[in-house]
């Protein structure tokens, strides 16, 4: 009966593609394979096919731990679905409900060593409703790199996105799908990133001379995962390329791949003579282009991004564009986070204040610290929360000068909050 499962399993999600992603030899093995972390969204289609033919011995898997499907053609089905690694015993991530994202209204920006999974933790204690992305993760490093370090994310911190840099459609596409697996709803390309670093391996802001390279990646990322949102983040043009003519003629080669939406840092990129720091502030903004592109391409939804720094730029801007988006202003005020849910989130949605937010953040911060992470690695998001504030100085010195320390422990914490407030956050009921 199983061989007859496995007959018709052959094909797309058969055991040849099982061999081939998995880089097993031609041959079944003879002896139990054992389990192990795999997150491939092919594989688990593999196994619910199984499943819903009636093999009770197959449980319902998720992207945290699978069996590996050549135990069937071994003729072991019967298993424990364990997780090896530092993580063993650990509940794996839950699948998350696959569907396009259709609120944009308000987003923070993949920031390079800033937006990590403890800050975008952080920032989701301080708004439910805003679609949090990661630090851009090469396509290279997910496909070789340790996943569990780049790619687990905390269940609470959904909706997130997770954004790629790379140039390569098939390396993209298999990106793609290891993102997919690991639960993020939207996968997007980085076209506007202008450091020199990104440059050198032909992809960031230098892509957005490309377009037909950039409709490739598209089309394969969309091809890998196509009920999953593939979006692209860009800048209006790059150095001395025409403005107007350089982003329409990206954004409708792209759209036409299957994009549709588009994050526009309203800025050109100058890849010849401005940092990356530089970029951020010299070229001027030129919100008015975007919105042209918005006016003559209703069909696609535009994030407007850079240069928006309060809740009511926000509002403006939102009259016009599909969201908005806020990167630095974002991560060095994050209490202006805790009035967007009030702001743009359900009705009567509450505005978190920034000791809600520590309190919330806690929880979380003492299962990190169980795991071995540093407090440092988890403080340094928090040190702008009481930014312009009375007694902001002492917060940041506690936290910067006890946090880095080896042992540090949520006392540390404490003893900010009550350097700002003098009154400590009771970590007893917490």
């Amino acid at each position: 009966m199983r061989r007859r499962r496995l007959v018709a399993l052959r094909g797309p999600l058969g055991l040849s593609h099982v061999r081939k992603l998995l880089g097993q030899p031609r041959h079944l093995p003879r002896q139990p394979v054992d389990l192990f972390p795999l997150r491939n969204h092919r594989l688990v289609q593999i196994v619910d096919h199984l499943i819903l033919m009636g093999d009770a011995d197959f449980k319902r898997v998720d992207a945290g731990c699978i069996c590996h499907p050549l135990l069937i053609a071994a003729g072991r089905p019967a298993c424990k679905y364990i997780d090896h690694g530092k993580d063993a015993g650990r509940a794996p991530i839950p699948r998350t409900k696959r569907g396009r994202m259709t609120d944009y209204r308000f987003s923070v920006a993949p920031m390079m060593d800033w937006t990590d999974a403890h800050c975008r933790a952080f920032h989701r204690c301080l708004t439910k409703s805003a679609l949090l992305y990661s630090e851009m993760v090469t396509a290279d490093a997910v496909i070789h790199g340790d996943p569990d370090r780049l790619l687990r994310e905390d269940p609470a911190c959904h909706p997130t996105a997770l954004q790629l840099g790379g140039s390569d459609p098939a390396k993209l596409a298999r990106a793609t799908i290891i993102g997919a697996s690991w639960g993020y709803e939207e996968i997007n390309l980085n076209c506007g990133c202008p450091s020199s670093r990104v440059q050198s391996g032909s992809f960031g802001a230098c892509l957005m001379a490309e377009p037909d390279l950039v409709a490739d990646c598209v089309a394969a990322m969309r091809a890998a995962e196509p009920d999953l949102p593939i979006t692209v983040k860009c800048r209006i043009a790059i150095d001395d390329m025409p403005a107007r003519e350089t982003l329409f003629t990206f954004i409708d080669k792209v759209s036409a791949a299957g994009c549709n939406h588009f994050t526009v840092h309203a800025r050109k990129a100058w890849l010849k003579g401005l940092s990356p720091k530089e970029n951020r502030d010299i070229p001027p903004l030129d919100y008015a282009l975007v919105a042209e592109l918005k006016a003559e391409r209703p069909n696609l939804s535009i994030t407007l991004n850079g240069g928006i720094t309060t809740i009511d730029e926000c509002r403006t801007h939102l009259k016009v564009f599909d969201g908005v988006m806020l990167g630095r202003a974002a991560y060095q005020n994050p209490s202006l986070l805790g009035e967007v849910d009030a702001a743009f989130g359900w009705e009567g949605a509450p505005v978190v204040s920034a000791h809600d937010a520590i309190i919330a953040y806690m929880p979380y911060m003492a299962d990190q610290l169980e795991r071995g992470t540093g407090l440092h690695a988890m403080t340094r998001h928090m040190l702008g929360l009481f930014n312009s504030q009375p007694g902001a100085r002492a917060w940041r010195r506690v936290l910067s000068e006890r946090a880095p320390k080896p042992g540090a422990g949520l006392d540390v914490l404490d003893a900010a909050v009550e350097a700002i407030t003098g009154h400590a956050v009771n970590i007893a009921e917490v």
